[in-house]
């Protein structure tokens, strides 16, 4: 069973990626096929390898494909010329041509993998890693900012809760005297009604005779 690793993927193993799946084109295989090769030599998953080819690897080497495109169709026309060949030309005739064609297609592919392709490669890289360490300082600002906003914040909630709590406790001793004022007004406002009323009732004294007078 096939490792499944978790670090970063190496130029190696792009590199062997590359060269496998071109092969793999070539011959006319799946591309399936090469990752499941490349996964066994680098210890990794077939779908990670398919999903590094077509994400990032690919890209690299879109004039290596064509060249490969070509030798398959080349291999594939020579093999159907071999077997429809005529008599005056034997099928080992044949047969040779075919693999010096393709040695020569190959030789010149192979060139162009280490030369050309891997320059290309290696200026995407440069270009890559400099875009990464672009990306990087604009988080580590962003990340600082955030801090710096996050402090603000905080220290602003603070200031408010200590506000919220400062207005809710004079609330609580306004309502308090409020309801002492009303108290107090109650209170003397039945105190007022009750003096109304005693001065309104009518007195009375007896006289000498013992008859009832009013008293105005």
């Amino acid at each position: 069973m096939t490792a499944v690793r978790q670090d970063a993927w190496s130029p190696d193993d792009d590199l062997i990626l590359a060269e496998v799946t071109l092969r793999h084109i070539r011959e006319g295989s799946t591309q399936l096929a090469a990752f499941e090769e490349v996964g066994e030599r680098i210890g990794r998953t077939s779908a990670a390898c398919g999903f590094r080819w077509n994400s990032c690897v690919r890209k690299r080497y879109e004039d290596a494909i064509q060249i490969a495109k070509q030798q398959r169709q080349k291999r594939n026309y020579l093999k159907k010329q071999a077997v429809t060949a005529t008599s005056q030309v034997s099928s080992i005739a044949v047969y040779d041509a075919e693999e010096r064609a393709f040695k020569q297609d190959v030789n010149a592919m192979d060139e162009g993998l280490t030369v050309d392709a891997v320059i290309r490669y290696l200026r995407s890289w440069k270009t890559t890693y400099q875009d990464l360490a672009r990306q990087i300082k604009l988080f580590e600002k962003e990340l600082k900012e955030k801090e710096e906003e996050l402090y603000r914040l905080r220290s602003e909630n603070e200031r408010l809760t200590k506000e919220v709590n400062s207005a809710q406790t004079d609330y609580r001793a306004v309502n308090d005297d409020y309801k002492t004022l009303i108290q107090i007004m109650d209170r003397a406002r039945r105190l007022t009604v009750l003096s109304n009323e005693e001065e309104a009732k009518p007195r009375f004294k007896m006289d000498a005779n013992g008859n009832l007078e009013r008293i105005e």
